[in-house]
């Protein structure tokens, strides 16, 4: 990936994160959503989007949701860095379960450190 590319998606990064934040309730049920990163495509055109959601019981079902947001999402980004960028990117959403397996990591370890105790 380019410098290029990086400086883009770490762009994308802050600001979808804020328009996530604002529009939290009206939008996405509630859901606390962080941004875990942005991989942007060579181009700039494309921008895959990985979203965190924390205490979610139906992870499947809020992405359901946020894809089917997608049009407005991209409103508002384009509103936000209009004057930045010349391409306004396609944006695709992934969830990152990441941040879940090193929870259920620790509660693992957590586990057998009580057992050897």
């Amino acid at each position: 990936m380019s410098i290029r590319q990086e400086k883009h998606g770490k762009m994308l990064q802050k600001e979808l994160a804020v328009i996530f934040m604002e529009n939290r309730s009206e939008m996405f049920n509630n859901a606390f959503i962080t941004i875990s990163g942005v991989q942007v495509s060579p181009d700039l055109s494309h921008a895959k989007v990985y979203l965190s959601l924390f205490n979610e019981k139906n992870k499947e079902e809020l992405l359901r949701t946020i894809n089917l947001q997608q049009v407005l999402i991209r409103k508002l980004l384009a509103g936000r860095i209009r004057k930045q960028v010349r391409i306004i990117p396609e944006l695709q959403f992934f969830i990152d379960d990441s941040l879940d397996y090193v929870f259920k990591m620790e509660k693992l370890f957590n586990d057998i450190n009580k057992k050897d105790s």
